[in-house]
């Protein structure tokens, strides 16, 4: 049974500029910047220097604590190792590599027999995982190994998303399509893991040949459902999303596994499959690089490291972009350097013209009250924005900015232009900084 979250808007989809294209390896770049900070956690640290060799597969980056590790995705010769930009508007230590197309396998590559995982127990799963570099490729980038550690006897309920509720993105759909036994694949790994028989696969109703393909090849399998949503934006939210399976509502400030669910994006149990069953590692993914502007939308297997430019270049532009993206146009980040690289959550590069161009001079709320109605997660906004720029911290607390999920109904609706969403972050990171400082 589909249960409706509360709130939710339907922008225009846009997903048939790209739903029928075909994934396509996207040539490798001759240079490709690899950044050490791919994940939620502590960056890593460079494991080679310039001038060494490294090999497809190769571990060039390790970390201590919450992280996963970082590999080569070329074959070649490091040709620094130094700061460059990264998709979040900062800069990070990164290994420049330059590629020698040769495609060398590092010895680490390792494929397994179906016998031989089937020998792995659940804690040899999660090591293999955590030193392939899996992380939540939805965006979130949350090491793969910890989310499972941590659901262990606490999650009877594994969900994998193939909401992909943002407009123009559907990296997911063509996964699902081309891939489904790998992504099953996956799954059946996180089950394993998780210890348990059953699991769902949420699909969005717009997406009806990745659902009938599902469905097709798990026709002769026992334990995994296929859900149909209706399609709604923000669905591919992780509470959303298990609200609108289960009837479950993960409470203020909680997680999923406090009322036993775990979300995985389709994109991550390819990996999953990648790392365990071949031995390779993170490397690359796909990419769906559209928007109003692009030429010829195209979904793409990219290496990791691939600067935004190219992909850009390979579809075309009728003018001038007025805004790229790394993500799409809800929840996206907006770029300023097109030399950034592709890192492991970047699903999509989104090319938008200049008809989006919404900002309004002075924009004054008109307290319509329509971001409230919107909010999927029942909050305020209203009051949050107005809280932002008091900048009380105990406010920002009292109207729960924290519960936010930055899923960009509010700015949708809002008839007067109010940058909510870039309030909001703004906010949040006020709290977490004034949470940093009680620490010390």
């Amino acid at each position: 049974m589909a249960f409706s979250f509360f709130g939710g808007i339907h922008p225009n989809e846009n997903k048939w500029y790209t739903c029928d294209r075909e994934i396509e390896e996207f040539p490798e770049p001759d240079i490709l910047v690899v950044p050490m900070s791919q994940h939620i956690g502590a960056p890593c640290k460079p494991l080679v220097k310039k001038g060494d060799p490294v090999t497809v597969g190769q571990k060039i980056g390790e970390c201590q604590g919450l992280g996963v590790p970082v590999h080569s995705p070329v074959s070649g010769k490091v040709k620094a190792v130094e700061m460059k930009a990264h998709t979040s508007g900062t800069s990070v230590m990164s290994v420049v590599i330059e590629n020698d197309h040769k495609k060398t396998l590092s010895p680490e590559v390792q494929p397994r027999t179906q016998d031989e995982v089937d020998a792995l127990s659940p804690q040899e799963l999660m090591d293999i995982i955590r030193e392939g570099g899996v992380v939540g490729m939805g965006g979130a980038t949350f090491p793969t190994h910890v989310k499972l550690s941590s659901g262990i006897g606490k999650v009877d309920t594994i969900i994998v998303n193939v909401s992909e509720c943002e407009p123009y993105i559907t990296a997911d759909d063509r996964l699902c399509r081309e891939f489904p036994e790998e992504v099953i694949s996956g799954l059946r790994v996180v089950m394993k893991v998780l210890g348990l028989q059953k699991a769902h696969i949420a699909v969005e109703d717009n997406k009806p040949e990745a659902a009938r393909t599902l469905k097709r090849v798990l026709a002769n399998q026992t334990g995994i459902t296929v859900d149909v949503l209706p399609a709604k934006y923000p669905q591919g939210a992780e509470k959303q999303l298990i609200y609108a399976v289960t009837g479950r509502e993960v409470p203020s400030g909680g997680l999923p596994a406090a009322v036993g669910c775990a979300v995985f994006n389709a994109a991550t149990c390819k990996a999953i499959h990648d790392v365990v069953y071949l031995g390779m590692p993170l490397v690359k993914r796909v990419v769906t690089v559209s928007g109003d502007i692009a030429l010829d939308p195209k979904n793409l297997m990219v290496c990791i490291g691939t600067p935004f430019l190219a992909l850009m270049d390979s579809v075309g532009n009728s003018e001038n972009p007025y805004k790229v993206l790394s993500g799409g146009p809800m929840m996206g980040v907006t770029q300023y350097d097109l030399m950034v690289p592709v890192i492991k959550g970047v699903n999509a590069v989104t090319i938008l013209g200049r008809k989006n161009k919404y900002a309004v001079d002075e924009p004054r709320c008109l307290r319509c009250g329509k971001c409230i109605e919107a909010c999927p997660m029942r909050l305020m906004p209203v009051l949050m924005y107005k809280a932002m720029q008091t900048g009380s911290t105990e406010e920002m607390k009292a109207v729960n900015l924290m519960d936010c999920i930055e899923c960009g109904c509010c700015a949708y609706v809002c008839p007067a232009g109010v940058p909510l969403v870039l309030g909001f972050r703004a906010g949040k990171q006020r709290l977490r900084d004034a949470a940093a400082k009680a620490k010390v």
